[in-house]
């Protein structure tokens, strides 16, 4: 192990903190916070509802050094709130993100999050919209932006519709990602629909393995920091291009893809129609083992 990269020592992923997992992902010392805790940046709209602030809002953002690559990093902490979006947590996501072009600096996003603030609901739809159409112009612009996806709260929501906007995605089994959550599946349209409890239902419905084998993200690892480290150095020394033609290609992939799976009730119906064989056994699999297997399987429409 090199002097650059001393303080990545191996860590769980899903139990870090969001400072450890940017600790452990850039090179010894080079991380650089920006509006950090010391400008007591907290929300204004928490103290209405009696609630904690925190005084980075959750996120931690700043740029620091991948590899030897200057990067911009925005890592949310899934321990405050969920990890949710409101404005001030927004803002500082949208504000890394505008600053990538003119830097010309990739962006890596270590997402953690239920979603939008429900105390901060306007606020925080907002801070989606602007979030979004600032990756946008960024890859326009030729940034990559890369989604890590591992931790305790998942990437769920508004923050998924982020994610799905990211360059690249980087999971682990435990990277759930969907728009609904278990709970609000369930408090929608009944226990019938969705089991909120059944970890094992929830894990193969919307977790790191399924959106891997279904394309819905590009990059599968342990859930160690170590690895996702280097999933995303290799991922930064990709380059896609990125403009209608690409997004028209990925709409009629998600039409197909809807099409061949839209009337599957469980996932493992679909990953049978990917001819893995043994399909019951996905969920069990070691990293190395699942990863062999998927690369056995149909081509799912991905559509990333």
């Amino acid at each position: 192990m090199t002097a650059a990269t001393a303080n990545n020592v191996s860590l769980s992923w899903y139990e870090a903190s969001a400072r450890q997992r940017i600790d452990a992902l850039v090179d010894a010392g080079s991380f650089r916070e920006l509006i950090g805790p010391e400008l007591r940046e907290t929300s204004p709209h928490l103290s209405i509802f009696d609630l904690p602030e925190q005084f980075d809002d959750g996120i931690v953002i700043g740029r620091g050094r991948v590899d030897g690559s200057s990067v911009l990093v925005a890592a949310q902490e899934g321990r405050f709130m969920g990890g949710a979006f409101g404005e001030v947590h927004g803002a500082k996501l949208t504000g890394l993100l505008r600053a990538a072009c003119p830097l010309q600096q990739d962006v890596l996003i270590l997402f953690d999050t239920g979603g939008v603030r429900l105390q901060e609901a306007n606020a925080g739809e907002l801070a989606i919209a602007e979030i979004m159409r600032a990756i946008v112009e960024a890859r326009r612009a030729g940034i990559s932006v890369i989604g890590l996806i591992g931790g305790r709260a998942g990437c769920y929501g508004g923050g998924s519709l982020i994610a799905g906007t990211c360059s690249r995605l980087i999971v682990s089994e435990q990277g759930r990602i969907s728009v609904s959550g278990p709970e609000v599946i369930e408090t929608n349209k009944g226990i019938e629909e969705f089991d909120s409890r059944d970890r094992a239902l929830v894990w193969r419905t919307m977790g790191g393995k399924h959106r891997y084998l279904i394309g819905g993200a590009d990059m599968f690892v342990d859930d160690d920091a170590l690895a996702f480290r280097q999933a995303a150095i290799d991922a930064l020394k990709l380059k896609q291009r990125w403009d209608p033609a690409v997004l028209k290609a990925e709409q009629k992939r998600l039409e197909r893809r809807m099409q061949r799976f839209g009337d599957s009730e469980d996932a493992v119906e679909i990953w049978q129609a990917l001819g893995l064989d043994e399909p019951t056994d996905i969920p069990a699999l070691p990293t190395d083992t699942f990863l062999r297997v998927a690369g056995q399987r149909e081509n799912a429409d991905d559509a990333r």
